[in-house]
């Protein structure tokens, strides 16, 4: 069904995966971007797709982008929290703007978002917003305080705001990968991806299709008894 579904972080790497699996399920697509230009231009020529600029960290941004939104593509029925930053450092090394720009960027912007959807679906009675968390916000990761701390709350956030969906038709999830083959693993040490690979039972890497295949699966129209859940997809490396 032609619903119209929102990605941030649409453009690259997983959420470029999101967005064209979720086309190729009939949505009308938006997806968000933050700094690349070139890359989000490249993006939409090659899918058709539509991209819009903005700062899912600040309210007042996410508000025009959605105002924007509902003015030229419609109502948004489908969000996909994507969008996610690192500034990893130990407790020694991490300073407070560190900290506050990935809580803002990963776990804000899921407020911000829903927030701004949230009446509308409810009026329509019909919702699905999947949360993009990961393993590290589950297991933990050294030198990721801020970003395990901005996942595991995504969890959270995820369990909480599904309680009140539920009567108006609106499902809330959330999908926790695993190290998945994008390019920012790819520039890890090839020493250091040998060691992570070899912790991972399925013996391989993620694939960003792997994740867009959960999405299209929680997002569906028929998916309205799944909510409140966590996907881990990670290969098995971590059970939880």
């Amino acid at each position: 069904m032609s619903r119209v579904a929102l990605v941030t972080g649409g453009t690259r790497g997983i959420g470029a995966e999101i967005s064209r699996e979720l086309k190729d399920a009939g949505r009308i697509v938006v997806a968000n971007y933050a700094s690349n230009d070139a890359a989000a231009e490249a993006f939409a020529a090659e899918t058709g797709i539509k991209v819009i600029k903005f700062d899912v960290g600040s309210y007042e941004a996410c508000t025009a982008a959605v105002d924007k939104i509902h003015a030229e593509v419609g109502k948004i029925e489908i969000l996909v929290n994507n969008a996610g930053i690192t500034r990893d450092a130990t407790m020694s090394r991490l300073n407070r703007d560190m900290w506050d720009q990935v809580i803002d960027t990963n776990l804000g912007s899921c407020f911000n978002l829903s927030k701004l959807v949230w009446d509308d679906m409810r009026a329509a009675k019909f919702g699905r917003i999947v949360n993009i968390g990961s393993i590290n916000g589950q297991a933990g990761q050294y030198g990721q305080v801020n970003y395990a701390a901005a996942k595991s709350g995504i969890h959270g956030f995820t369990k909480a705001l599904a309680q009140e969906g539920a009567r108006f038709g609106i499902t809330v999830n959330a999908i926790a990968p695993g190290y998945v083959d994008t390019e920012m693993v790819r520039a890890v040490p090839p020493d250091v991806l040998e060691k992570i690979v070899a912790r991972i039972p399925m013996g391989r890497l993620g694939r960003a299709s792997d994740i867009a295949r959960g999405v299209a699966f929680l997002t569906a129209d028929n998916g309205d008894f799944i909510t409140g859940s966590t996907l881990s997809i990670n290969g098995g490396q971590h059970m939880y």
